[in-house]
């Protein structure tokens, strides 16, 4: 192995760099919610960060990658926030509704990031792994729940109603609210299981 590629890969990261990646990270948030991901350029981010285009692009590819590195700290404390409530016990039917609740929240929350990232990429779809994750999660919960019901099919059917582009259908074109959303999955998670 070539010396010179092994310590390029150890080199850590600059003090600079980190700052300057968090400050286009926090300025692409405050953006996004005030204006919409798709109204904002990427140039649009440099400028209010006060950094050149190249800083910007030195750290995100283009706008979907943006998306990306947001979406990661969202996922990462849903992650968080699942694993503290599950490992307290108790009732996989409750625990499972408090999912679905969470998760639907983190679709409205960041909709707009997920709807970016698929533009270019399939890595918001149902099949990323990061998105998998909330498959096993349910599935895992149907299995406690002890319930006689095909399993890996009913955990397919509740992750699908979390998709963003279901969410956006529901939204959009069907006109419901927030509270009609939860609602319904509740609803069809009680009736599933009863």
């Amino acid at each position: 192995m070539n010396n010179l590629l092994l310590q390029e890969e150890l080199r850590p990261t600059r003090a600079d760099a980190v700052k300057n990646r968090e400050l286009l990270l926090k300025t692409a948030r405050q953006l996004f919610a005030e204006q919409g991901v798709e109204h904002v350029s990427m140039s649009a981010i440099a400028d209010a960060a006060g950094v050149g285009k190249g800083t910007l692009y030195r750290h995100f590819t283009d706008k979907a990658d943006l998306c990306h590195a947001l979406l990661d700290h969202e996922q990462r404390e849903l992650q968080e926030r699942t694993l503290i409530r599950l490992s307290e016990g108790g009732d996989p039917v409750e625990a499972l509704c408090w999912f679905l609740v969470e998760v639907a929240q983190f679709v409205e929350d960041n909709g707009s990031l997920l709807c970016e990232g698929m533009g270019q990429m399939e890595a918001m779809g149902l099949g990323h792994p990061a998105h998998l994750w909330w498959r096993q999660t349910i599935r895992a919960l149907l299995v406690q729940t002890g319930r006689p019901m095909d399993v890996d099919y009913t955990a397919d059917m509740l992750y699908v109603m979390l998709d963003v582009h279901v969410a956006y259908f529901q939204r959009k074109v069907m006109g419901y609210g927030s509270t009609q959303i939860i609602n319904g999955l509740l609803n069809t998670v009680m009736r599933l299981l009863a």
